[in-house]
């Protein structure tokens, strides 16, 4: 490992240990006929008091007693509401925790997310070790919401419920061997098990093991997620799942004319490095989706410098680098039938002797020249040269993933990522996996007119239009590097952190990538069997 890479406090993990860990959590599947008895048994309850049909056998066991204990608690109307409740006949668990549902025909798949949620944090904070959930129904008359759906969406969300960022931690004492702590979730339903609910389980669990990587690498500290430690940690991905990662130094992203985001480094004493994924899993010459993420590792914005106010965020700068870290581990457990590419542009803004000044004009790798009038809107100048890069691979699609623009958060607040493309049919695509994940995109548009507010007197464009539209004219921008292919940038400046008692990595848009992926090799490849 070089020695950029190392972290100044050796609790932290290496990138390899990183890499490697899993959540300390199995879940499976069975059928709801097959009653147990688990240390914990979370039961839905609708509005008029009736169980979920996974729960009846438990229920015609016990002669209609969950369902008078679930009439007869005291639990709050709100969907997702948990009451936890130790059951004195202990036929069923030891335990029962009811989870409000709301009225069982308004049950949607946005309602079931939002109960799987409250029961995630109800489970992963007790300290039960075996736990039953019965599968919770959806609407009849919601088609999209198969079976196969909740399985993945209940394995994902649960065991992304366990996640607590252990990275300072577990370097140095390690996740527990004892297989007796692990807890172990038991999905219960109604229909036989066929393989593909299981691989429904099993790709749920690898969106969580990628969420977890992105919340890791998000989460840690600027002092030691640095470019260098980005490197490795993709050198460590490529080597446990077997795929090629390239890392381009500062003088190799200078020979390739990688001006524009060389620019953004340049005063930091961390040196730059643009990362290159590649993992192909088809057979077939099939052209790569390629990913690309902005990777600024720590932004004081530069000689813009930002104010004092909330800069410890800014370590969550590299969120769009972490989610590609996070997709690329998905796609490499699954093993998916797909050619994808992952792009990062690593580097640290800081101000110094060195630094870009704003005026100062640099040339892309695309040819174009820049001018540069805030050195704060510095992720569109690391894309920029990576959408350029991306030309080599003639992609299926490229997406960027970015924490691009304070705007884009007060347009859309921490609810939704913002989206940009410019084909139509690759933005409905993105924008109904993350209606199908919960972790949503809105559209927003790249007119021509906003353009003009990128003109500059002094280069073909500058790097900054002005307070309006903030996050179009970015976006509008990074399109000028991308019009050699079908292209989508999403915006995750509201979405890939929380501050606050709760702060940290959200994990998203992983969600979303995820689906995106998951629903591309669909297309190239048999069901699993």
């Amino acid at each position: 490992m070089s020695a950029s890479a190392k972290s100044s406090n050796p609790a932290h993990a290496t990138p390899a240990e990183l890499v490697r860990r899993r959540e300390p959590v199995q879940i499976g599947l069975r059928q709801a006929a097959q009653l147990g008895k688990a240390d914990l048994l979370v039961l839905g309850v609708y509005a008029d008091g009736s169980l979920p049909n996974a729960a009846q056998p438990f229920d015609a066991a016990l002669d209609g007693r969950l369902r008078e204990l679930a009439k007869q608690a005291d639990l709050p109307p709100k969907i997702g509401e948990t009451l936890l409740l130790y059951y004195a006949s202990g036929d069923t668990a030891r335990r029962v925790l009811l989870l409000r549902l709301g009225p069982r025909k308004e049950f949607d798949g946005k309602a079931y997310l939002k109960a799987l949620e409250s029961a995630a944090r109800a489970v992963a904070s007790s300290s039960t070790r075996s736990i039953d959930i019965p599968l919770l129904d959806v609407v009849d008359d919601d088609a999209e919401h198969t079976t196969a759906w909740r399985v993945q969406q209940a394995s994902r969300v649960l065991c992304d419920g366990y996640y607590k960022f252990a990275a300072p931690l577990f370097a140095s004492k390690g996740i527990s061997k004892d297989a007796a702590a692990v807890p172990q979730l038991s999905l219960l339903i109604e229909e036989p098990i066929t393989p593909e609910l299981e691989y429904a389980a099993r790709s749920g669990r690898a969106i969580a093991e990628g969420m977890a990587l992105t919340k890791d690498l998000g989460n840690l500290p600027g002092n030691v997620c640095n470019p260098g430690y980005l490197a490795e940690a993709a050198k460590a991905l490529g080597q446990e799942f077997g795929f090629p990662v390239e890392v381009l130094e500062r003088e190799d992203m200078a020979k390739l004319g990688m001006e524009s985001a060389l620019a953004v480094g340049k005063a930091s004493a961390e040196p730059c490095r643009f990362i290159v994924m590649k993992y192909f899993g088809s057979e077939a010459e099939q052209p790569p989706i390629v990913l690309i993420g902005k990777g600024v590792t720590f932004d004081t914005g530069g000689v813009s410098l930002k104010p004092g106010d909330d800069l410890d965020m800014m370590k969550y700068d590299m969120c769009g680098a972490a989610s590609v870290f996070g997709a690329l581990k998905m796609v490499a457990r699954l093993a998916l039938p797909l050619n994808v590419v992952g792009i990062v542009g690593a580097v640290e803004n800081m101000p110094g002797g060195r630094a870009t000044r704003p005026g100062d004009v640099v040339r892309s790798m695309s040819g174009q020249t820049i001018e540069i009038l805030n050195t704060d809107a510095e992720g569109r100048l690391v894309l920029c040269d990576a959408l350029t890069y991306a030309e080599r691979f003639q992609p299926a699609c490229v997406i960027d993933i970015a924490t691009l623009t304070g705007a884009c958060v007060i347009a859309l607040g921490s609810q939704t990522s913002g989206l940009f493309a410019n084909d139509d049919a690759l933005a409905e695509e993105l924008l109904q996996c993350g209606t199908d994940t919960g972790d949503r995109a809105w559209r927003l548009p790249l007119w021509e007119e906003y353009q003009e507010q990128l003109k500059s007197n002094f280069a073909d464009m500058s790097n900054l239009g002005g307070r309006p539209a903030g996050a179009v004219t970015a976006a509008c921008f990074l399109s000028r590097f991308a019009k050699g292919y079908r292209w989508a940038h999403l915006d995750i400046a509201g979405t890939a952190s929380v501050g606050g008692d709760r702060k940290g990595a959200t994990g998203r848009p992983v969600p979303l990538l995820s689906e995106f992926l998951l629903k591309r090799a669909e297309h190239t490849a048999p069901a699993p069997r």
